[in-house]
């Protein structure tokens, strides 16, 4: 009913840059909430960062100061700039969406998450 696809992942050196994209896409109502969240192998999946659809963002400290977040409305499109990338952030990153769709005739808000894309930081 929703689909989401990222982009943007890749292999960085240690202080590089990358800049994620989360295009959703299919039957809704509207794109509330969206965000960015990372598993790396043997560790929980984390939240990274999340914005609002009023522009309202929340970060992961570890990632404050470096990662900003941001969303084109229009284009249902959320973004993850990722500047002084570490060692540590390597992980694949999921994009997250809270979907208004409407269902058998019934409204919901609905959670939708993309399949991921791999970040890697390695020198």
């Amino acid at each position: 009913q929703v689909q989401l696809v990222e982009s943007g992942g890749g292999l960085v050196q240690p202080g590089g840059s990358l800049r994620l994209s989360c295009a959703a896409s299919g039957s809704f109502v509207s794109i509330n909430d969206m965000g960015w969240y990372r598993q790396a192998p043997g560790k929980e999946r984390e939240l990274v960062a999340t914005i609002t659809n009023g522009g309202r963002t929340n970060y992961a400290e570890s990632v404050k100061g470096r990662f900003t977040i941001s969303r084109d409305n229009a284009k249902n499109t959320v973004y993850l700039q990722m500047n002084s990338l570490k060692l540590e952030d390597t992980a694949v990153y999921c994009c997250n969406a809270v979907a208004h769709v409407r269902l058998l005739g019934r409204y919901a808000n609905n959670d939708y998450w993309g399949q991921g894309t791999q970040v890697t930081v390695s020198s």
